[in-house]
């Protein structure tokens, strides 16, 4: 069995051993940490890089694929712009295009999502009574993707250079 074979492993070493293993394993993980603490602060974005889970965006993105976001306060949202969301009382981000925006004389700005596979626009997905987004409740903007590339079966980085 894999677990008794490690346990084995782990009772064969000396302390210095050990130790040693142990602090490589904080330090790979400490280091992934601030990896991804240095992207959230140089992005903008509490999720700097999210999955795609549905088909709602299909052909742009398919399941599996990654999205790199940025979340610029300064960045004004167009309409035609892949938004990622967290809806109130969803703990799952949603990935949909920029379908209006309604901008108040004040320069307050509300705007409607809706997915490129999908018939309607997002307001049933909203909380109820809500029937347009507003900037706080957006996690980021798509500005580049990984996908696989599903003709030859090999994996291509692609990038918006909006960056």
């Amino acid at each position: 069995m894999l677990s008794l074979d490690f346990l084995d492993d782990v009772r064969r070493m000396n302390k210095r051993q050990l130790y040693y293993q142990v602090l490589n394993f904080g330090m790979i993980v400490s280091s992934a940490l601030m990896i991804w603490k240095g992207l959230m602060v140089i992005t903008g974005s509490e999720s700097p890089i999210v999955v795609v889970l549905s088909g709602s965006m299909e052909p742009a993105f398919h399941r599996g694929d990654l999205l790199f976001l940025t979340n610029r306060v300064e960045d004004p949202i167009r309409v035609g712009e892949i938004v990622v969301f967290r809806i109130e009382g969803r703990e799952i981000p949603i990935v949909h295009r920029v379908l209006k925006i309604h901008e108040k004389q004040n320069g307050h700005i509300k705007f409607l999502t809706k997915g490129d596979n999908n018939a309607v626009d997002d307001r049933g997905l909203y909380k109820q009574g809500q029937h347009w987004l507003e900037k706080k409740d957006v996690v980021g903007r798509a500005r580049g993707f990984y996908q696989e590339n599903r003709v030859e079966d090999r994996n291509y980085l692609f990038l918006i250079l909006e960056l």
